[in-house]
């Protein structure tokens, strides 16, 4: 097989289903032959590696472990969903101080162990705020951290697709950026329907614009239904998006939807959220997006809700105060 690299690859979280299946989503794009799998639970991390090894992949050199110190030695790239898992009743704000707390001290774990990893993705929830929490101890740059915010552009999708009874792929450029949660910005103007503009559809018979509200709420609240459907929160779609994002930093095919990256420009200021992005070995690029009057202040609410957030995280000590941050990484 024709690999993206040979680099090294380490899942993170691995025993977990979200990490179980990125591992597997990784070995069929043909990403790497070198791929370690870590978890702190080490029976569930044998049996998911006796698994990968049982479905017979060619090529492959698959190593597990429950040593982070093992684990990140010499690794070029990172996808993490490492954190506490969202319970039913659970908004990711609920997950918050646990998970920043796990954040932290992988960040640290980063700066140790693995300083010149090319990129990290992160996934646990609230993402933006463990992904900031991460890139600050990581000591990386910018532009070598990303945080998976694309779930709710492809549930965009999902949805206007189901509603008009025609293929996902007819639904284009659908589009959320700011927080990866319930103060998420959804844009309208971006998309096509069958190649109308969906902004030209709502408020028609086809589209009243009750039933375009209802349709937003169903997006905003996309992973919750998923744990109201299954039991469980989601496992088999961030897996799979986040392997893209990776495969995109490898020098793979770009990348097709918004990802979180840190923001500082005169408008957000030392932020992670979900903004129009290219990926590539590079880092990460933010692409400019004018949205309608209406959208840009649902996008400047999603960024106010983030800031309190990270002020929170502040306020706990997980973050010191702003100003100190390039103490800690003098990129930021």
């Amino acid at each position: 097989m024709d690999y993206l690299t040979h680099d090294k690859l380490v899942i993170v979280g691995a025993a977990g289903m979200i990490g179980s299946n990125m591992a597997q989503t990784a070995i069929m794009m043909g990403l790497t032959p070198n791929l370690c799998l870590y978890d702190p639970f080490a029976p569930a991390l044998e049996g998911v590696a006796e698994e990968l090894h049982h479905c017979g992949f060619e090529g492959m050199n698959i190593t597990f472990t429950s040593d982070i110190k093992e684990a990140l030695t010499g690794a070029k790239y990172i996808v993490n969903s490492g954190g506490a898992a969202r319970k039913a009743g659970m908004t990711r704000e609920d997950l918050l101080k646990g998970n920043a707390q796990i954040a932290e001290q992988f960040g640290k774990d980063v700066k140790q162990y693995c300083p010149d990893v090319n990129h990290i993705v992160v996934i646990f929830n609230p993402a933006d705020i463990t992904g900031l929490i991460i890139l600050l101890y990581s000591g990386l740059k910018p532009g070598q951290v990303t945080t998976l915010a694309a779930l709710d552009s492809t549930r965009l999708r999902s949805e206007l697709a189901k509603y008009f009874h025609i293929p996902d792929d007819e639904v284009k450029n659908t589009r959320t950026y700011g927080g990866h949660g319930e103060q998420m910005a959804v844009f309208s103007s971006t998309a096509t329907v069958a190649g109308v503009p969906l902004n030209d559809i709502i408020g028609t018979e086809r589209f009243p614009v009750e039933a375009w509200e209802q349709l937003r709420t169903r997006v905003v609240q996309g992973g919750k239904n998923i744990i109201d459907l299954r039991g469980r929160s989601s496992f088999q779609s961030p897996a799979y998006v986040s392997i893209e994002m990776i495969a995109a930093a490898m020098g793979g095919k770009p990348f097709r939807w918004p990802a979180g990256t840190y923001v500082n420009n005169d408008r957000f200021q030392h932020i992670m959220m979900a903004m129009e992005t290219v990926i590539s070995k590079d880092g990460v690029k933010i692409v400019p997006v004018k949205g309608t009057p209406e959208e840009e202040a649902e996008l400047e609410a999603s960024y106010k809700h983030l800031c309190a957030l990270r002020d929170e995280v502040i306020a706990m000590g997980v973050m010191p105060p702003i100003d100190k941050w390039s103490t800690i990484n003098p990129n930021l």
